[in-house]
């Protein structure tokens, strides 16, 4: 039997990079997934169709989570899905994984950048918690995507890397919260991971020797290679693990 079989998940971000690769493992596993986009549905659908190809079950649920509003409409319009589909609103893991991947340096980011940076990926986090709390199941899962760079210096995207600082943050407390609803609640730190957001310099020479001479196992990451940790996280195999921040950076900088 599948680990996640007859279980729902809402993955935010989850159309391109390590989101679809999420949504597809999850899928994998046998859980109906929700595919959250911001902007791109044609990504969104393109992973829904990916995983109903395969025999899974995926939609497409679309919010622009710069506002608390389109937190709301995230959630009312999964919850609106959720019942359609199978006659009730509740859902069993939820994955933080849609943010902003970068930020300017600090001399040159502005206080729109700040504020949008914290608004995608701390607030909507938070207040999508907040708001699909009563729909997720006793003995649930959250998964937060944070990021190494919560161990190891990168000042060049300070900005960025302080809402992943406030992620980990966020995990423990939470996890603390949940865990009389024996929800568990982690975090997931990748490393250099070959995405669309990395590939305009990971695909180069230089690059590639770079992510290699980071990682203690020789290499950039791999979306399947989160994924995987995530699946983990989700299935009932880590059900007394919780409120931790799982370094998944390849051993980079040890």
């Amino acid at each position: 039997m599948k680990r996640l079989e007859s279980k729902i998940a809402l993955v935010t971000g989850g159309g391109r990079g390590i989101g679809r690769a999420i949504a597809l493992r999850l899928a994998e596993e046998g859980a109906t997934v929700a595919v959250h986009y911001g902007a791109n549905r044609d990504a969104a659908e393109h992973t829904a169709r990916a995983i109903t190809a395969a025999g899974g079950r995926a939609f497409p649920v679309g919010a622009n989570l710069d506002t608390t509003i389109g937190v709301e409409q995230l959630a009312e319009s999964f919850r609106t899905e959720l019942i359609r589909l199978t006659g009730g609103d509740r859902f069993d893991i939820l994955v933080n994984n849609a943010g902003i991947p970068t930020s300017p340096p600090m001399e040159e980011t502005n206080e729109a950048d700040f504020d949008r940076l914290f608004a995608v990926n701390v607030k909507a986090p938070f207040f999508l918690v907040k708001r699909t709390l009563s729909m997720l199941r006793d003995g649930g899962r959250i998964i937060n995507i944070s990021s190494g760079v919560t161990r190891i210096a990168f000042p060049h995207l300070m900005a960025c890397n302080m809402t992943k600082g406030a992620i980990n943050t966020f995990t423990l407390h939470l996890a603390a919260l949940l865990g009389p609803r024996r929800i568990t609640v982690n975090a997931v730190m990748p490393g250099i991971v070959d995405t669309d957001a990395t590939a305009s310099w990971l695909h180069t020479p230089e690059g590639r020797k770079l992510a290699a001479e980071m990682s203690a196992l020789g290499r950039a990451g791999e979306p399947a290679d989160i994924a995987d940790i995530v699946a983990f996280l989700a299935s009932p195999d880590s059900r007394w693990i919780t409120g931790q921040c799982l370094d998944a950076t390849g051993g980079s900088h040890l």
